[in-house]
């Protein structure tokens, strides 16, 4: 309102405007409905919740390429591991758990946020329905394989504790790589490698309440469990198609009968590809790529091309053709001329109410008296009866 009198040039403070409506009674404040939430204490155990999370933000402040920081918290203790990614991707997320997991061991749960990465937004299969399981993404099935609970925050806030680490990173870990003269994602990573984890986690480390740790140890492969995998069925000459790339299975397995059964494609983090079948790996060779299906012609084309075929091998009999006796064959055009004729005496009948004669005679005088026992009644025949001429001469 201030900046439209202006415009009028009558110069009025926004505040002095606010003051005078709040007189009138035509100021409103409008407030935002507030959620009610409840304040979580933390963990009691070292490993039973950790929080993860990735960073935008122009940490090397124009210096170098835009990445992402990707931040694991302790819930307990503070405790605090992070890494410099391009993106935040699955990739990414596999990268930053294996280390934690070589570092500390798995922990009890993951704490995340909703994105795509984490949560699967696609309706469950037949199967997944009947087994009473929910679609995962490649980063669901990973910490089930592991035995990781993946929790899914519903807000920012509840996961507060990798949030606020964020912004204390975003101050001070920016000034330390300026300092430092770092302008790249590997010489960050080795900075952070260094002595600036041990550093941090000294000063901002808290004690937890149970010196018990509750992180478990890793027995299983990480390189395949932190891996993307999905099924394929074995078609009838023992190859296996996934992402147009084609496997042939090799003969030794043979016993097993694999044509027609699901077997698991799994594409690891260093491109390597395996075919695992209840467990075991299967022994395969590359195939080259199959050629490129035509697309099928439209519809209309070959409609067409079929009518200028037509119009060339078909030809018109002759005037003494069998099929011309009496009228037998005297063709389509005749006939559906005809037709029309009779239909428009049809029409006519129900119109007036006095059927037409075909001898051409003039109607009877009785023809428009109303006959109760025999209602819209009309005579039967057919109009092709009253033709006498040559049907020859008709074409």
């Amino acid at each position: 309102m201030a900046e439209q009198l202006l415009k009028a040039k009558q110069v009025v403070d926004h505040e002095t405007l606010r003051r005078w409506r709040n007189v009138k009674g035509k100021h409103t404040v409008r407030r935002r409905k507030q959620k009610h939430r409840d304040w979580r204490e933390r963990k009691p155990c070292f490993g039973e919740m950790v929080q993860m999370d990735g960073s935008h933000h122009d940490w090397f402040e124009g210096r170098g390429p835009k990445c992402v920081l990707m931040v694991m918290v302790d819930d307990a203790t503070n405790r605090m591991y992070c890494q410099f990614f391009e993106e935040e991707t699955t990739r990414a997320s596999y990268d930053i758990l294996e280390g934690w997991i070589r570092k500390y061991g798995k922990p009890v749960s993951l704490y995340v946020d909703r994105d795509s990465i984490y949560r699967c937004e696609g309706e469950p299969s037949v199967g997944e329905q009947l087994a009473g399981k929910q679609p995962q993404t490649q980063f669901g099935r990973a910490m089930e394989a592991l035995g990781i609970k993946l929790i899914l925050a519903n807000s920012p806030q509840a996961k507060g504790r990798v949030e606020r680490m964020n912004g204390t990173l975003q101050d001070r870990l920016v000034k330390e790589m300026r300092l430092a003269g770092i302008n790249d994602i590997a010489g960050s990573n080795r900075f952070l490698a260094g002595k600036y984890l041990i550093g941090f986690n000294r000063k901002f480390g808290h004690e937890a309440r149970h010196a018990l740790d509750a992180h478990r140890k890793n027995t299983q492969r990480l390189q395949e469990v932190l891996s993307w995998e999905e099924e394929r069925v074995v078609q009838g000459d023992w190859t296996v198609a996934c992402q147009s790339k084609r496997y042939q299975l090799d003969k030794r397995h043979e016993a097993l009968s694999l044509v027609r059964r699901r077997v698991v494609v799994r594409t690891l983090r260093n491109e390597r590809v395996q075919l695992v079948y209840r467990g075991k790996r299967l022994k395969w060779r590359r195939l080259p790529a199959g050629r490129v299906r035509k697309k099928p012609k439209p519809v209309k084309k070959a409609k067409a091309a079929w009518k200028e075929t037509r119009k060339k091998t078909e030809k018109k009999p002759s005037l003494n053709h069998p099929w011309r006796r009496d009228g037998v064959g005297a063709g389509r055009k005749y006939w559906n001329r005809i037709k029309a004729q009779g239909r428009a005496t049809r029409l006519a009948v129900r119109d007036s109410g006095r059927p037409t004669l075909r001898s051409g005679l003039p109607t009877s005088r009785t023809a428009n008296r109303k006959n109760p026992n025999n209602k819209n009644k009309q005579p039967r025949g057919h109009s092709l009866l009253s033709y006498r001429g040559d049907i020859s001469k008709e074409f």
